[in-house]
C-alpha cells in the first residue's frame, strides 16, 4: 500500500505499524516525534498503530544542542 512519509510517497506492506516503519527506516523511536494524519502520536501507540492506504506520516527528529552557560 502507499503512504506519504515526510512528503515522499513510499510503499509499505499491508499491516505495517508505525513502529515497523521506523524500524524499516532505521530510525530510533525514542529520538523522534511522529505525526499521523495531522495527529501527534504518543510513543506508546507506535507498536499498535497500523498504517492505512493514503496515510500521511511526518517524522520529526530531536536534535540536541544549545548554548552553554
Amino acid at each position: 500500500m502507499h503512504v506519504q512519509v515526510n512528503g515522499e510517497q513510499r510503499t509499505v506492506a499491508a499491516g505495517s505499524t508505525v513502529a515497523g516503519l521506523l524500524k524499516e527506516l532505521d530510525i530510533r523511536p525514542d529520538r523522534v516525534a511522529v505525526e499521523l494524519n495531522l495527529s501527534i502520536l504518543d510513543r506508546s501507540e507506535f507498536d499498535g498503530r497500523n498504517l492505512q492506504e493514503g496515510d500521511r506520516i511526518e517524522i520529526i527528529s530531536f536534535i540536541g544542542g544549545g548554548q552553554g552557560a
